[in-house]
């Protein structure tokens, strides 16, 4: 039964240790992931136009 449990259970995609602080993030929203290539994409646009 234990094993069962635990092949449900979702796997970390991002896990970060600092000192007392502990966070753990299962999964990336979906609006996260839009933000940060909206803003690498504007930001590699900038940076082309500008050379």
């Amino acid at each position: 039964m234990d094993k069962r449990v635990e092949s449900n259970r979702q796997q970390q995609q991002f896990e970060l240790r600092c000192g007392g602080l502990h966070v753990v993030i299962h999964r990336v929203p979906v609006w996260l992931i839009a933000l940060v290539t909206t803003a690498t994409g504007s930001g590699a646009a900038a940076w082309w136009t500008g050379r």
